[in-house]
């Protein structure tokens, strides 16, 4: 991936989205220059997607680490950030109590868990959320690559990962509001969430926190440190061979993939306003990669492209034609791996050249 693609990328998302939360604040509901709130809300789900993306593309792109749990790490950063947005809410909750959560409440709850003290601080949330997937995916990396278990059966481990927590946090008594999760929320920062300039702002702060990750990956597989990951890739035995350890490569790259995706997570629940069990879904994380090979696996820049485009269809096609969205998601991976396997950024870079 080229400097110029990735100042295009950051310009193109920080300049749009910029422009959208302008339209969105500076004119009125029946200008025509006006972007209704909606769609700011939308932008903005889209681009912590992206986020994901780039994160997933970061590990099989470039470590080849093809992970089929991705959406665990992201639905972390997302349930913290719940936590938070839950103890903001006090007494205009459903049960007026300012201690317990409604869903605590009508579960009979009598006290709060230990592990919910600290959330009605933001920083304690925010770290938080980078570090309980950070740890998850030093754990877990540390025990898969030590054991140097890898291709298929590392990506039905993950997959299996994600899963468990799929149905640890369906489970009442886990303290997370069950298989309804949690929704309703009010504040995030002292600011009403559902205000126009609140949403516009997540809009903005999604595009600031994509563009860094964007230039943090950049930066990392740009580095000597890259170089020796795209080998450990490519030829992992000769790679440890020479005198590399690619197990240590691999769980640095995979514990920040991990932390970019919680971040994802993070700025995803206050823009769509609910937090449940299914983020966790092993579907998620398929998507997660399909979205990846669609704009072009090893590139960065197309792993964002391609998730912003297959979301953005998804919409159109669960509105109009929600019956087909499943077997367009099929054929569109099908018709990428036989015909672009490069993915739209590899057409695109195809054409120019």
């Amino acid at each position: 991936m080229n400097r110029l693609s990735t100042t295009i990328c950051v310009i193109l998302v920080l300049g749009l989205a910029s422009l959208m939360a302008i339209l969105n604040l500076a004119t009125d509901a029946g200008s025509a220059l006006h972007v209704p709130t909606y769609a700011v809300s939308l932008v903005g789900k889209y681009l912590c997607y992206a986020i994901l993306a780039l994160a997933l593309d970061l590990v099989w792109g470039y470590a080849g680490i093809l992970s089929l749990g991705h959406a665990a790490f992201f639905a972390l950063g997302g349930y913290a950030m719940g936590m938070y947005l839950m103890r903001q809410i006090g007494t205009r909750g459903v049960y007026g109590n300012a201690i317990l959560p409604d869903f605590m409440v009508f579960l009979n709850y009598k006290d709060l868990p230990w592990y919910w003290h600290g959330f009605d601080n933001p920083a304690f949330a925010l770290l938080m959320a980078v570090l309980v997937p950070g740890l998850l995916a030093l754990v877990f990396g540390w025990l898969a690559f030590r054991s140097r278990v890898s291709g298929v059966y590392l990506s039905i481990i993950t997959q299996a990962l994600t899963y468990a927590l799929l149905l640890a946090f369906f489970r009442n008594d886990m303290g997370f509001g069950g298989n309804n999760g949690m929704t309703d929320f009010k504040d995030m920062f002292g600011l009403p969430l559902q205000a126009d300039a609140t949403r516009a702002g997540l809009l903005v702060a999604s595009a600031v926190m994509l563009c860094a990750c964007l230039l943090v990956a950049r930066f990392v597989v740009t580095s000597r440190f890259g170089k020796v990951l795209i080998a450990v890739r490519d030829t992992e035995a000769r790679t440890r061979f020479l005198g590399y350890r690619p197990e240590s490569y691999k769980l640095f790259v995979f514990v920040l993939s991990a932390i970019m995706a919680g971040i994802g997570g993070v700025l995803y629940v206050p823009q769509v306003g609910i937090i449940n069990p299914g983020e966790f879904a092993p579907a998620g994380s398929i998507e997660a990669v399909i979205w990846v090979a669609v704009g072009g696996r090893g590139t960065l820049v197309g792993a964002i492209l391609g998730a912003v485009l297959v979301n953005a269809g998804k919409t159109y096609l669960t509105g109009a034609f929600p019956e087909l969205w499943l077997f367009a998601l099929g054929f569109l991976f099908i018709l990428v791996t036989l015909l672009l396997p490069k993915g739209v950024l590899g057409l695109l870079q195809r054409a120019r050249s």
